[in-house]
């Protein structure tokens, strides 16, 4: 039998690294909680879009993939990685998933185990926080019995260019031979990987990432909202820019921003470097101001769009397109998509949404679900594109509709207005 390997948490990052670790020949088994989850995973059902059916199944028939919400299966684990989510609790990160995970996989420690965490977290979780709750739990200590690692996950759902197995991973340790053990296993599973000098630095390289994206989309957000009031084309000023060879990247604006990494990531950096320093993070304070208040500006120029059409809010049907955080996904965490909907259900609006990558559960109850067809587009007074998903016929979209407000830039005819 291969090396045996444990992934607590099979969402949209540990589900992919278990199917990529049977590839490689390993045994694993992928802990989850959930009972439904399990279920559809053992069933050969998957519910993350970047693992198909049939990859699922193919793990299954191999008989070197169990899914379970039993902790016993762990049993006699040579490595194990934590993949849990890292939410905040009223600004604060919220630890209690890693807190289970800890305490529920220590008694199943080994000497000679290896345990990595990929959730993301402020720099000094997985050594003052985690470690001890392994220690306690198995009766062992770190270094000396078993290694312990931490290695960012870098998943970007629905992207088909970069996915685990080519996108370069960074790796850590607490000691040498726990980096050596940790840059082993990935060695296996992806192209590159990058190790560093400290549990510390890969955990800031991962809230480095995320805060870096987060300040740039609320920059260009924040450019957005102006131009649109100086009566310039933002998207034209963008594209432009997006020539420059160097020193420029592109990102683009949009309703807000969702998912489980850019509302969240950068606002534990923020508390870490508050409790340890006393100081603010003005950048990620000023971004998530600016990105936290972009639903209320789609609204109040939907608002104003609608009025120059002599149509309140009030009483207008309003189809949306799209209530994922992002494209070609169906993850509607911190959606903004999903506020922006709230909202104009607030105001009297009956809202409508087309999405289908999202099943009906994740739906708010004051939005009901329908098809983006020619019919449903007609009938709406304002189309809002809010997740510019590939499915849907954008030429149908302008050609169907009386009125598009477009904040992704997808729609370009005579009744559309961007954002």
């Amino acid at each position: 039998m291969g090396e045996k390997l444990v992934v607590v948490g099979q969402g949209y990052v540990g589900l992919p690294l278990a199917m990529r670790a049977v590839e490689a020949g390993f045994e694993v088994v992928g802990i989850d909680v959930d009972p439904w989850r399990v279920k559809r995973l053992n069933a050969g059902e998957s519910y993350v879009e970047d693992i198909s059916d049939d990859q699922l199944t193919a793990a299954q028939q191999s008989g070197r993939y169990l899914a379970s919400a039993d902790y016993t299966d762990a049993e006699n684990f040579d490595i194990c990685v934590i993949t849990v989510p890292t939410p905040l609790a009223e600004g604060a990160p919220d630890l209690r998933y890693i807190a289970s995970a800890g305490q529920s996989i220590a008694p199943f420690v080994r000497p000679g185990a290896t345990v990595i965490l990929e959730s993301t977290t402020y720099p000094g979780t997985t050594e003052e926080y985690l470690l001890p709750l392994l220690e306690e739990g198995s009766g062992l200590r770190a270094p000396e019995d078993f290694l312990l690692g931490y290695s960012p996950e870098r998943i970007d759902p629905g992207n088909a260019r970069w996915r685990l197995e080519n996108t370069p991973k960074v790796v850590s340790g607490i000691d040498e031979t726990s980096l050596a053990s940790v840059q082993n296993f990935y060695g296996r599973v992806v192209r590159e990987v990058v190790p560093v000098s400290s549990l510390q630095v890969a955990e800031l390289c991962k809230l480095l990432e995320n805060t870096f994206r987060h300040v740039n989309i609320a920059l260009v957000n924040e450019l957005a909202v102006f131009a649109g009031q100086l009566g310039i084309d933002v998207w034209e000023a963008i594209d432009a820019a997006s020539t420059k060879p160097f020193g420029y990247m592109r990102f683009t604006p949009g309703p807000g921003v969702g998912g489980h990494c850019l509302p969240i990531d950068p606002s534990y950096l923020s508390w870490k470097v508050k409790r340890s320093l006393g100081h603010n993070f003005r950048f990620v304070e000023l971004a998530n101001d600016i990105n936290d208040h972009m639903p209320d500006h789609v609204v109040h120029r939907l608002t104003l769009a609608l009025n120059r059409r002599r149509k309140p809010i009030n009483g207008s049907r309003v189809l949306v397109l799209g209530l994922a955080y992002k494209k070609n996904a169906g993850d509607c965490r911190e959606s903004p998509a999903i506020e922006v909907a709230r909202a104009l259900s607030k105001l009297g609006a009956h809202v409508r949404a087309a999405d289908p990558h999202i099943n009906d559960f994740h739906l708010p109850s004051c939005v009901e679900l329908v098809e983006a067809t020619r019919t449903e587009l007609a009938r709406a007074d304002a189309v809002v594109v809010l997740t510019d998903h590939d499915c849907f016929d954008y030429e149908l979209v302008e050609q169907a509709s009386a009125f598009v407000f477009d904040t992704r830039n997808r729609c370009r005819g005579a009744n559309v207005e961007r954002l």
